[in-house]
């Protein structure tokens, strides 16, 4: 069922079909609580797109080997994850742009990396939130980087683990411009305008900074 403008809606046997399950597969993800609870209509139980999704996203981790416990884990973190209001910030002026992702698009960007628990602590650092059924990355850059990382043979873990250390070093950085620029009386005008600057800045560091410690080792 749809009505103009609203999410289609599903009856569970039109659910189990989509999503190419049985409705007896479909009864036990809802007992496992792996999928939301349905709209109640009545006696009638109505599920729309946002369960699709989801069960599609069950069916890639499964053929890709992933156990039924760790993607319940992964599915309580969506479900309790920061939407993308929280991710972006309520009109927050940034110069990186999200992207929007299907779950099943996700998973095909980072292959057989799209590990519940990677995506779970790609939640929890705050590059991904949740926007109904799609996902949002906070980057277009970060995500390619880190697609790059993954595909040069380095573990989506590991390339997680370091962005939680760069982003640590990044708020010191920018701690040091943003207390610059206020000591100096600079209006958010200015401030934005010498934004490129400080990224000048911190990229010639980190240039010179990599060629020291790869002479070093």
């Amino acid at each position: 069922m749809a009505h103009d403008g609203e999410r289609r809606e599903y009856r569970m046997e039109e659910l189990a079909k989509e999503a190419g399950i049985t409705v007896r597969t479909l009864r036990f993800y809802r007992e496992r609580k792996l999928i939301q609870p349905p709209r109640r209509e009545g006696r009638i139980a109505w599920y729309d797109d946002t369960h699709l999704a989801r069960l599609r996203t069950i069916s890639a981790l499964l053929d890709r080997g992933h156990t039924l416990n760790g993607i319940a884990e992964l599915a309580e973190a969506f479900d309790h994850g920061r939407g993308v209001g929280d991710l972006l910030g309520l009109g927050a002026p940034t110069e990186e742009t999200p992207v929007r992702l299907t779950p099943e698009a996700l998973a095909d960007v980072f292959g057989s990396e799209a590990t519940p628990e990677n995506l779970a602590a790609a939640l929890e650092l705050g590059y991904l939130g949740t926007d109904g059924g799609e996902i949002v990355h906070i980057s277009r850059r970060l995500l390619e980087v880190s697609a790059a990382l993954v595909r040069e043979g380095i573990p989506l873990a590991d390339v997680l683990a370091a962005g939680r250390r760069v982003r640590e070093h990044a708020e010191a950085l920018a701690e040091v411009f943003a207390d610059l620029m206020i000591s100096h009386n600079r209006s958010p005008q200015d401030a934005n305008r010498l934004r490129p600057l400080a990224k000048s800045v911190a990229e010639a560091e980190l240039s010179l900074a990599l060629d020291r410690r790869l002479r070093e080792r």
